[in-house]
């Protein structure tokens, strides 16, 4: 059974789904109803979780897809037990781990685990992805003419090789802005289906987005303004954030923290950079508006823009247009006219 063909079977019987409104929901399947090949592949995958036991008491097909993501963080010790899982989402899930000896400190780390339905919502990506190199597996720009033709043939392997770009993505995102001075988790181990990375929170969960909070109005503005500096940084690495808002920051103590970069994009190789970047200021003020800041979403998306040298005007993607907005079909009435 390859690749997709195991991914597909696993979405086909994964116990955990979300419901319309977001929340968890889990839906029980029978195995007995599946094929006698698919019944013996999923059996022999059962034989092999012994070698790595979970405190975790994961549902029969979600044990084995934790083994399969996480088996090689096991044996280089990055990890030595998955605890709980923390967050459920549609393209991935976060599980509290405890560190292994590879990580000095020891204590508990984040694992994201992407889910196989993430290679069916990559049908709309061209948009961010443009301007962008490939990626593979080692963070390296995939540069066989083989690969680079399945990838852009839309193939079953083309898929899987986009899947492990975006992955790659976030994880070599995470180290640069890491290193650049900004509010990330550090990242330690990338796999081909999963990042481990700093966990924020305490034994219980983990940390609150900050669309789950109420500010004090003491603590608002500092707090944009480290938002916005966060942003700054992006933009010096050559990088927006591409769907930033109150849901992708974490709030601990006082302090915040960016997550989820898999959809980055390049200010420079992109003629929808600026559309991207300002609909993600606009979020950003939309909340801490409510929360008693006074902001100014385009402007602040301007001046910060051009303080890097880049240019506002830019042909924009209709995909990223929204039809019900009248500044909206203003842009595409000008481009379609060529003004």
């Amino acid at each position: 059974m390859n690749t997709t063909n195991t991914y597909n079977l696993f979405d086909e019987l994964d116990d955990f789904d979300l419901d319309e409104k977001g929340q968890e929901r889990f839906v029980r399947r029978n195995p007995k109803k599946l094929p006698k090949s698919e019944q013996a592949f999923l059996h022999k995958q059962d034989d092999s979780v012994a070698g790595f036991k979970f405190t975790y008491k994961a549902a029969r097909f979600e044990s084995w897809w934790l083994l399969d993501s996480l088996g090689e963080f096991y044996e280089h010790q990055w990890v030595s037990d998955v605890l709980r899982r923390v967050k459920g989402g549609k393209e991935a899930s976060v599980y509290q781990c405890r560190a292994g000896s590879a990580i000095p400190g020891g204590g508990l780390v984040a694992a994201k685990v992407y889910r196989p339905r993430m290679l069916r919502n990559l049908k709309n990506d061209a948009a961010y992805r443009e301007g962008r190199t490939d990626l593979d597996s080692e963070g390296r720009q995939v540069i066989n003419d083989g690969d680079l033709h399945a990838m852009a043939k839309r193939t079953a392997y083309g898929e899987e090789l986009r899947h492990t770009s975006w992955i790659a993505y976030e994880f070599d995102t995470l180290q640069a802005l890491r290193e650049a001075g900004a509010d990330v988790p550090e990242a330690y181990a990338m796999q081909k289906n999963a990042i481990l990375m700093g966990y924020v929170g305490d034994d219980v969960g983990c940390a609150p987005t900050l669309s789950e909070i109420s500010l004090e109005r003491s603590e608002a503005r500092p707090l944009f303004e480290r938002v916005l500096r966060n942003i700054d940084i992006l933009l010096a690495c050559k990088r927006i954030h591409g769907d930033l808002s109150a849901y992708n920051i974490l709030y601990w103590d006082g302090d915040i923290t960016l997550i989820d970069f898999p959809q980055v994009v390049n200010p420079e190789g992109n003629r929808n950079a600026y559309k991207i970047f300002e609909r993600d200021m606009e979020r950003i003020c939309e909340y801490f508006s409510r929360q008693g800041v006074r902001t100014d979403a385009r402007k602040l998306a301007g001046d910060l823009w051009q303080s890097h040298g880049y240019k506002t005007r830019q042909e924009v993607d209709v995909r990223l247009l929204d039809g019900e907005d009248p500044k909206d079909r203003a842009i595409w009435q000008k481009q379609k006219s060529g003004r």
